[in-house]
């Protein structure tokens, strides 16, 4: 098993909460990670139709039985043990009491919000990061190959080729489970909208356009591209309008959790065909805040993280907020150093009040350090 940086945040928590909520995607690895960090803890899944019912028919009696030490995974599918979980971990006062895991974000947060809230601590465990699968030595070997093959556990746990395993999970997860969130009765058409959502990775998106070219409303589109996020399929970056002049751009980009994911649904077949696609530039630069959100993810912190264009064309890919503190990335898929990469980052620290930190991750072999900022190689990055 790979170690998981998130763990410490995990065994830290449930010292300090009866419950402890684990997010993430399907195959993200939680069932896993838990199982293994907490062995001593019995473990109920509410995928079992049994023990669904169980859950479902008699709370009280299932609590009973698990009454603490336990992990329950894919607790949104019975969403009224959640009311049950309050009054017993309230009565008892101990802490460490149940794991939950649910790859619903919807769901899960809206019975979290509604019986659990103050009573539980929440994380969100994304695939691999970048750090996790280096300290394990199972790396890609080239930038093209970790973008493709993307960070799903089980490719490495089970050493699956790609095309073994995003079919599957496609058609398991976002044709089917995600589909039901909003019961989407056309599948054809909801399947034509998530590859059209692909293939606007690292650009504004466009609402209007996308339900237009799909065939559906534009509110349909909008509650589609929700049931996405709340799904951990696929998540928007917002603009950042504050504080530098007001000819900004207002409008999001989208970006998915997963670049391997995206690379499926974009229909690229092998990493040489991913080095001369047209949206390279854009599935490295996903690739690249996709570490960052898993940083912080792994570390309990919800990042606040946003991007920077003018009206003029000036523009920064990435501002991650800490504090006073601005970390500014701007993201080249060349391997080839140009002093122009910093151009955007140069011009908004001359806007910017706070300090900012500058960086460039490009996908040469050479990390350094100029006088405009730092050069970070993707794999060092």
């Amino acid at each position: 098993m790979i170690d998981r940086t998130i763990e410490n945040r995990l065994q830290h928590l449930s010292g300090k909460y009866p419950i402890v909520t684990l997010l993430g995607p399907r195959q993200s690895g939680k069932s896993t990670l838990l199982r293994n960090a907490f062995s001593d803890y019995r473990y109920v899944s509410l995928e079992d139709l049994d023990m669904r019912e169980f859950a479902l028919n008699d709370p009280r009696g299932f609590l009973s039985t698990y009454s603490s030490r336990v992990i329950i995974d894919e607790a949104q599918n019975v969403p009224s043990l959640f009311s049950y979980l309050q009054t017993h971990v309230d009565l008892s006062g101990d802490m460490g009491m149940y794991f939950l895991s649910g790859s619903h974000n919807f769901l899960m947060m809206e019975r979290i919000s509604q019986s659990l809230s103050g009573r539980t601590a929440i994380l969100k465990l994304l695939p691999f990061s970048h750090a996790e699968m280096s300290a394990a030595g199972v790396l890609p070997s080239s930038v093209d190959d970790e973008i493709f093959q993307g960070c799903y556990p089980r490719l490495y746990d089970k050493n699956l080729e790609p095309r073994d395993f995003y079919p599957h999970y496609i058609s398991t997860y976002v044709e089917r489970d995600v589909r039901q969130l909003k019961n989407i009765g056309n599948l054809n058409t909801f399947v034509l909208f998530v590859k059209l959502c692909a293939g606007r990775i690292g650009q504004l998106l466009n609402i209007s356009s996308l339900a237009n070219e799909c065939g559906i409303s534009v509110p349909t589109a909008t509650s589609w591209l929700s049931v996405l996020e709340a799904s951990f399929i696929c998540y928007t970056l917002r603009p950042d309008w504050n504080n530098f002049n007001k000819r900004l751009v207002k409008t999001p980009k989208l970006y998915f959790y997963d670049t391997g994911l995206a690379c499926r649904l974009l229909d690229i077949a092998s990493p040489t065909q991913l080095s001369t696609h047209y949206l390279r530039g854009g599935l490295f630069e996903n690739m690249v805040i996709n570490e960052v959100v898993k940083r912080n993810y792994n570390d309990g912190i919800e990042p606040d993280l946003r991007f920077w264009r003018d009206s003029q064309g000036n523009e920064v890919d990435l501002l991650e907020y800490d504090g006073q503190q601005i970390n500014a990335y701007e993201m080249e898929s060349s391997a080839t150093f140009s002093t122009g990469y910093f151009k955007g980052l140069n011009y908004l620290a001359g806007l910017s009040e706070n300090a900012l930190t500058s960086r460039v991750v490009y996908c040469g072999e050479t990390s350094i350090t100029t006088s405009h900022g730092e050069l970070v190689a993707w794999y060092d990055f």
